[in-house]
């Protein structure tokens, strides 16, 4: 007799607990500063509450359906297609906050680079899996493995890094190297990469002015506390504010017109100044918890596409969660990445919600082998 398929009821339960205080929180962060310019003070939670619905209904559906009937190559390549056509065809669209990310249609709109990052990690989950099959040419084969690999994903990089999108770029090419460590890549390859990217990054920050005044505005906060420096500089004022357990729930002070964009990628900034250290340790928890979760249902999966499809979801979530919290503590120079599932935006809690969906789906068979 079959066995029932049962979920991850942690897994489930912390996502929709991070969707939660993410709504609240956009609602704190955002509602005054709405009304002080003349709009509707909900209109921001009301847009998010919308995309954690649209992403809650996609993330029980692909939770139902088996995650290995995604593994056929017509659903890899045109999942590739499509991303390719996105991410070329928004250099022909008007600019947004001089950038080529989005498409508007109104008020909706679709960021590309999103959705490159799941199929990253879905192209990559089912062409590792040929490659380490008993007549697999090997994860370290040059010419079989590693260029169509490289040729694939850096090409998506480029596109992503041109927009220009660094950071997502730099994630996507972080969750490539990941999963290729964990599928056995040699580490004569992960050494010469790191050294050949060290210049190539370098080049990309010394060769584009605002990113270089972002990198000496991090190694000298005060240096330029009005200009580059303001966010970070604001950031750091919301956290030290906070305290044990903060101002309280909209009583931030720094989101009235000081810290720019409070409810999109500073949005941490204000959950520590609101609810303080025990909001901050209550969203690192919830944060770990999915990693581990994540990781475990990555590793008892029955076979090595879901396998690599977990360690990819998770190492996207958690990575991408790291490096926001590294960015508003001043760990590491500002960067555009959202918090997952906190911060406000559709295409970014869609898409993690997606990829969760999955991530459950792969937790259901984790004990069948």
């Amino acid at each position: 007799m079959p066995r029932s398929l049962q979920h991850d009821r942690k897994l489930f339960g912390v996502t929709l607990a991070l969707c939660l205080i993410g709504a609240v929180m956009v609602f704190s962060a955002s509602a005054l500063t709405l009304r002080e310019e003349g709009h509707n003070g909900y209109s921001f939670l009301l847009r998010q509450l919308l995309w954690v619905a649209i992403g809650i209904v996609g993330m029980t559906y692909l939770m139902r359906m088996d995650y290995r009937r995604l593994r056929q190559p017509r659903v890899i390549f045109t999942g590739i297609a499509i991303t390719l056509m996105m991410l070329i065809a928004v250099f022909f669209l008007d600019r947004s906050h001089a950038t080529h990310r989005w498409f508007r249609l109104g008020p909706a709109s679709l960021q590309p680079s999103e959705i490159a990052k799941l199929v990253v990690i879905f192209y990559l989950a089912w062409f590792l899996e040929l490659r380490r099959e008993p007549r697999g040419a090997g994860v370290n084969d040059l010419r079989k493995t590693l260029l169509p690999v490289c040729g694939t994903v850096l090409l998506i990089v480029a596109l992503v890094y041109k927009e220009p999108d660094m950071g997502t770029a730099c994630m996507i090419f972080f969750i490539a190297a990941v999963m290729l460590f964990v599928a056995g890549l040699s580490y004569k390859y992960i050494i010469g990469t790191l050294l050949a990217a060290i210049p190539l990054i370098y080049v990309a920050i010394a060769s584009v002015p605002y990113r270089l005044q972002r990198v000496q505005s991090f190694f000298a906060p005060g240096s330029d506390p009005q200009g580059h420096g303001f966010q970070l500089a604001q950031s750091l004022i919301a956290v030290g504010s906070g305290g044990f357990s903060g101002v309280g729930l909209m009583e931030s002070h720094q989101k009235l017109f000081f810290l720019p964009e409070a409810q999109t990628d500073f949005i941490f900034s204000i959950i520590c100044e609101e609810i303080g250290f025990i909001g901050a340790i209550a969203v690192l928890t919830l944060f770990a918890i999915y990693g581990w979760r994540g990781f475990v249902a990555a590793m008892k999966a029955p076979d090595q596409f879901g396998r690599f499809l977990g360690i990819g979801i998770t190492t996207m979530v958690v990575g991408q969660a790291l490096v926001n919290l590294s960015v508003v503590l001043g760990l590491v120079p500002t960067k555009g990445i959202p918090l997952p599932f906190i911060s406000y935006g559709g295409s970014s809690l869609i898409g993690m919600l997606l990829a969760t969906g999955v991530l459950l789906n792969i937790s259901q068979h984790a004990e069948e082998t």
